[in-house]
């Protein structure tokens, strides 16, 4: 249960809110490098904590992100073109670099100096990994972008999507954060089968289908949480997935693992869940592997269109959704899936979106699964209260705290949690 006045700070996004101003310390995705890869090319609208803004990338290939209403009669940017390192507004001509200085004003007369008087709203912006970046805090506070391990591999290690989420950023979130229920929303019927169960080709299916009440751990970190979810594997081994919490909109999922011990080998998935606005966000994902080129049909699974977090789409909206009732099927839902609903992220979206675009966390009742959950919320709250009171997040600068990963392994029971996930959550 939490207070309807911390529920509104925790989920309100816009400009001068105390949740909007804490996430505009941080860097954050706003497009796919494919949604503005050319030179001089059309401008993009942008919506990001419930601001409207355009994005363009000039003849130098430098992004430039500014406000969609020009300055001087307040017309589209949208409609403006994108010529000479500049995009020039439609109505009037002027014309506005990447940092939102004025640099032509065919309008007014070549005497005056009106132009050096007038800027648009812009932001630094930044290609990486595949996603278009920006910041939208203080300039003088602007930190470096974070080491995530993910942004330095090749592309053949790499692949990035995005798709709309139709609800508050924060239960999107609150769902990448929860350990527990895949042994639930996202099982098979099949896996839940005594004789399922003594399979021996997909551990982590196994596993987590036996056990089905996971005992949580939650690691305070510099960088956010590290949440450990401990599952019985037999009579000598606990079955642990570490899932990361980043500050303040990242999370890391353990991977699963078919052999062996440890996850060291196996791809995995990072998670952004980007604010739109109040009742809107985007999930990003970036899906890799650092040891290795993702294989054929692991570059299939991962298919920003019609892989695993699809399908979508050419707006990168799902194509089963709220509107349709996620395509659920009741037959499929008897004999075949706990849900009827194909594919995680639809029937993550399903259960998320049905607490309508802002949970009502006043007539929660957690318990004690919902650790991360908890810590998550104290965390972001006791954030925003504090940036209020002048203190500033020191989660910002960390940069190189960020160099982490998830993990999915087998310990003995003997081996403390603090070693074990310490040990395979560092970069090596």
């Amino acid at each position: 249960m939490l207070k309807k006045a911390d529920n509104q700070i925790l989920t309100q996004v816009g400009e001068g809110t105390p949740m909007g101003n804490l996430l505009r310390r941080f860097w954050m995705p706003v497009l796919l490098e494919e949604e503005i890869c050319d030179p001089d090319g059309p401008p993009v609208r942008v919506r990001i904590l419930g601001e409207d803004l355009v994005a363009f990338k000039n003849t130098d290939g430098k992004i430039g992100i500014i406000d969609a209403h020009c300055p001087h009669r307040r017309a589209g940017m949208f409609f403006g073109r994108n010529e000479e390192c500049g995009l020039r507004c439609v109505y009037h001509g002027w014309k506005f670099d990447v940092d939102g200085n004025c640099v032509d004003m065919p309008s007014e007369p070549e005497e005056t100096d009106f132009k050096q008087k007038v800027k648009i709203k812009s932001y630094p912006a930044l290609e990486k990994a595949g996603a278009v970046w920006i910041y939208m805090g203080p300039p003088e506070l602007k930190p470096e972008f974070p080491d995530f391990e993910w942004a330095h591999l090749p592309k053949e290690r790499l692949i990035v999507t995005k798709r709309l989420t139709e609800c508050n950023w924060v239960q999107a979130l609150e769902g990448g954060l929860d350990s527990s229920h895949i042994s639930y929303l996202h099982r098979n019927l099949e896996d839940l089968k005594p004789q399922a169960i003594k399979k021996k080709d997909n551990l982590s299916v196994n596993y987590a289908a036996n056990d089905r009440h996971p005992v949580f751990f939650i690691d305070e970190t510099k960088y956010g949480h590290r949440i450990s979810a401990r599952r019985n594997a037999n009579a000598d081994d606990y079955y642990w997935r570490i899932t990361q919490f980043m500050v303040p909109f990242h999370t890391l999922i353990p991977p699963q693992i078919k052999t062996g011990r440890d996850s060291d080998k196996h791809s995995y998935a990072g998670h952004v869940w980007l604010p739109i606005d109040d009742e809107k966000c985007w999930t990003f994902s970036f899906n890799c592997n650092p040891s290795r080129e993702l294989d054929e049909q692991e570059q299939e699974i991962y298919h920003p269109r019609t892989g695993m977090w699809g399908p979508i789409d050419e707006n990168y909206i799902p194509l089963a959704n709220k509107a349709n009732d996620y395509l659920i099927s009741r037959e499929v839902q008897k004999d075949y899936n706990y849900t009827g609903i194909t594919g995680i992220p639809n029937q993550d979206a399903a259960v998320q979106e049905s607490m309508g675009l802002i949970c009502d966390r006043t007539n929660e009742r957690l318990g004690t699964s919902d650790k991360a959950i908890i810590a998550f919320r104290k965390r972001l709250l006791k954030m925003a209260k504090e940036l209020e009171k002048g203190i500033e997040p020191s989660e910002a600068s960390m940069n190189d705290a960020y160099n982490i990963r998830s993990a999915t392994y087998l310990a003995n029971k003997e081996i403390s949690i603090t070693d074990g996930s310490e040990w395979l959550t560092k970069i090596k």
